[in-house]
């Protein structure tokens, strides 16, 4: 398989490579490098929130998840297609609305100056580590293509990944996400189909033990990632990014409600086939493997070369859109300046240090990403959520609102990173998956406080 793959991964990237250069004529501003002009119809915005939302931890991730734990390991992706229709009812409009260019300035919009800057720092700090998560997925694919671990062949390409989204910015993000969802979709399907259409006996095995709840997968843990991982699609950086490229709000809103009724039936095609692989394959059999590769690994050469492109594809549209984004904000909303140059270095600066990251880092999808959302959700979420809601309804006092940021994020950040200095501190180990929830429970009571629900009219009216 060597050779086929090295020579169809280099037409792949190569097709990458010349939508950026033909849509470099294109880009004119900030405006067309960042957000594509603001002015993309239904169907790109719709193909390309798929593509973004179907990443490494929503193919590889998953599958290893439900390989693990069962049936409840559909809950991840359940509670982001809930968050894309929450989305939708509550917030598109509104946000589409405000006319941001990122999700710092929305915040700006609505609060100031400092609540850009804080979102801001959140937001590119835990994202290289979002983004070396993809990183790390798209290299573990890579070695199980090649037969060999290529650290050479895996930097390659991952630079080739940061050259393209460098020259076409987000026109050819949304461009390269149309292609990357199709081979996506087909991929996964094909998958299913050809697991369930091979002969065994413990196939009977899988619709007995489809459950939500079951000793690996309790009650506790279904509310914490209800909030944690369902609030990254509700109001995420990357999501909203689809927001602020669509040509008006009523796109918004219709492109994030079919988006997640997609996403559910996706997460009922990725759950199966790791149910499959549970009641099918013995953990010995996977040999360090992760569920899903095995899965290629048994399907005749042919099919097995899709479903690799089908994976780097799901790999490649997130890690391309959380690159061009980090980059925006960190241009725009940090450095406060609207340039393509800026951003361009900015996406060479922190593509390369995720590089170094997933080259030196865990190994582990699920933690990165799980880290980088433990942070952001608890911190963010809430605070931004009110802040949309009431504006140009209410004032907020912006100390507060920053104090709730901070709280959310410092729970969370405590609950991700520090654990061994919580155990020595006295805190009970089974105290630390709350941390996060505790974290946005205190960020929403701040954020609710800090909003001036009666006007100085009414004050001065109430002292009467």
């Amino acid at each position: 398989m060597n050779t086929t793959f090295i020579i169809a991964l280099a037409i792949y990237l190569l097709v990458f490579i010349i939508i950026g250069i033909l849509d470099l004529k294109k880009i004119k501003n900030f405006t067309d490098y960042s957000v594509a002009g603001k002015n993309q119809e239904e169907f790109a915005v719709l193909m390309t929130l798929l593509a973004t939302v179907i990443g490494a931890s929503t193919t590889i991730g998953i599958t290893d998840t439900v390989y693990k734990i069962g049936f409840p390991g559909i809950w991840w992706l359940a509670f982001g297609a809930l968050g894309l229709v929450l989305q939708a009812v509550f917030l598109s409009e509104k946000v589409r609305d405000i006319n941001a260019d990122t999700l710092p300035d929305l915040a700006n919009k609505t609060v100031g100056k400092s609540a850009e800057l804080i979102i801001a720092l959140i937001i590119v700090i835990s994202w290289i580590g979002v983004i070396a998560g993809q990183l790390v997925a798209m290299n573990s694919l890579i070695s199980f293509a090649l037969g060999k671990n290529s650290r050479w062949i895996f930097a390659i390409v991952a630079i080739i990944v940061i050259a393209y989204t460098m020259i076409g910015g987000q026109m050819s993000v949304v461009k390269t996400d149309k292609v990357q969802l199709c081979l996506i979709l087909f991929g996964m399907l094909l998958c299913m189909v050809f697991l369930y259409s091979t002969k065994d006996e413990n196939n009977l095995e899988i619709g007995k033990n489809i459950e939500l709840l079951n000793e690996n997968y309790s009650l506790s843990t279904l509310f914490m990632q209800f909030f944690v991982i369902g609030g990254v699609y509700f109001l995420g950086p990357d999501i909203m990014s689809r927001n602020f490229i669509c040509k008006d709000g009523k796109t918004a809103k219709k492109s994030a409600w079919i988006s997640g009724c997609v996403l559910l039936a996706f997460s009922v095609i990725i759950t199966f086939i790791g149910m499959w692989l549970r009641y099918n394959v013995a953990p010995e059999k996977l040999a360090g493997k992760s569920a899903l590769m095995y899965a290629v690994s048994i399907m005749p050469k042919p099919l097995a070369i899709i479903m690799i492109f089908a994976l780097l594809s799901a790999i490649l549209s997130s890690t391309d859109t959380c690159l061009i984004n980090a980059s925006s904000i960190f241009a725009k909303d940090i450095l406060k300046k609207e340039s393509v140059l800026a951003v361009r270095l900015t996406v060479l600066v922190i593509g390369a240090l995720s590089l170094v990251l997933a080259l030196i880092g865990r190994s582990d999808i699920m933690a990165l990403l799980t880290g980088a959302y433990s942070i952001y959700t608890p911190g963010v979420i809430f605070p931004l959520m009110i802040a949309i809601f009431v504006w140009h309804k209410k004032d907020l006092r912006k100390g507060l609102w920053i104090a709730a940021v901070i709280a959310g994020g410092l729970f969370g950040l405590a609950g991700s990173y520090f654990k061994p200095l919580l155990v020595k501190a006295g805190l009970p180990q089974g105290f630390f998956p709350y941390l996060p929830l505790i974290g946005m429970a205190l960020s929403l009571i701040l954020a609710l406080i800090s909003v001036k629900w009666k006007s100085q009219s009414e004050e001065k009216n109430f002292r009467i």
